[in-house]
């Protein structure tokens, strides 16, 4: 563990939201291998997180929007890295717990911002298997961290950090994200439900062999809309919003997991879905980011 000796300073990193469409869960008693294939969309928003480590500080405080939070993903990064007192001040400018993979993006984020603000010398390998590890042991995210350290639309092909996790990408453009949230549901809470994941591993499985034989925008929204039908986790609402926006040519989907509409336009039918969109809600702009986590 570093002393204050090795290096004391202060240091900022952003790192990106994440959409999951559709997933498997992979189960394994080593957390670094644990997590899930699927696909899912980085954004251009997310997580900036500020971490001091000064003498002046006696104990570890994190934050999040404001409020100290007293446990989860973050606080974990920081005990995996270090056991100098810090403070970690986290900034969210995507919803929390509906499907964006804040918890994600706050470890992730933590992580290289520890590791400038301490001089801890680690690559970007071991930082993205730090945060990993962090959201599995906190049950707050399986897949995100992998797919946030690359940006991108990212198919996850292996479960688990660096080096046993693996990942592709679907090229894409900087495509724009439509999002109307509708409430949050507990990553957690599902992934306790043996049920849930049972039908989550069948249809996530049949998701991922399809959109590998066509890996397109398309192919993923489409698999996206039967994965949420199919394990029963998007809600009516959710539903009526997604119909309602193929029947103006949009893809839309629910975000995974949360009770979250996401919409992928093109030029051709960009108006028209937004429209469509925000006739039914408060409607959340994003476009598709081909960066990860970064130092600012």
């Amino acid at each position: 563990m570093p002393s204050l000796a090795k290096g004391t300073g202060m240091a900022r990193a952003f790192a990106p939201a994440h959409i999951t469409g559709f997933f498997e869960i992979h189960f394994n008693d080593d957390p670094r291998r644990m997590g899930s294939t699927g696909c899912g969309i980085v954004l251009d928003h997310g997580v900036e997180t500020t971490v001091v480590a000064d003498r002046s500080i006696d104990h570890t405080t994190v934050k999040l929007n404001g409020s100290i939070v007293h446990e989860g993903a973050i606080h974990t990064v920081v005990e995996m890295l270090t056991d100098v007192p810090v403070m970690v001040d986290s900034t969210a400018d995507v919803p929390i717990g509906c499907g964006f993979g804040a918890s994600g993006a706050g470890a992730l984020g933590a992580a290289y911002a520890l590791n400038r603000a301490l001089s801890l010398d680690l690559t970007a390998e071991q930082l993205t298997e730090t945060a990993h590890v962090a959201e599995v042991k906190n049950g707050s995210g399986l897949g995100d961290v992998m797919a946030q350290s690359h940006g991108g639309i990212v198919i996850r092909t292996r479960a688990g950090a660096p080096p046993f996790g693996e990942i592709d990408r679907i090229p894409a453009s900087d495509y724009k994200v439509l999002c109307i949230v509708l409430g949050e549901i507990s990553t957690k809470s599902v992934l306790e439900d043996t049920h849930a994941v049972r039908q989550i591993n069948s249809a996530g499985r049949v998701a991922l062999k399809a959109l590998l034989k066509a890996p397109t925008i398309e192919s993923f929204m489409i698999q996206s809309r039967e994965f949420a039908i199919k394990t029963g986790l998007v809600s009516e609402r959710a539903l009526d919003i997604i119909e309602t926006v193929g029947s103006v040519g949009g893809m839309a989907s629910q975000a995974m997991l949360g009770d979250t509409v996401f919409a992928i336009t093109t030029k051709e039918n960009e108006s028209g879905v937004q429209e469509t969109m925000e006739k039914v809600g408060g409607v959340l702009e994003y476009r598709v980011s081909s960066f990860g986590p970064k130092l600012v």
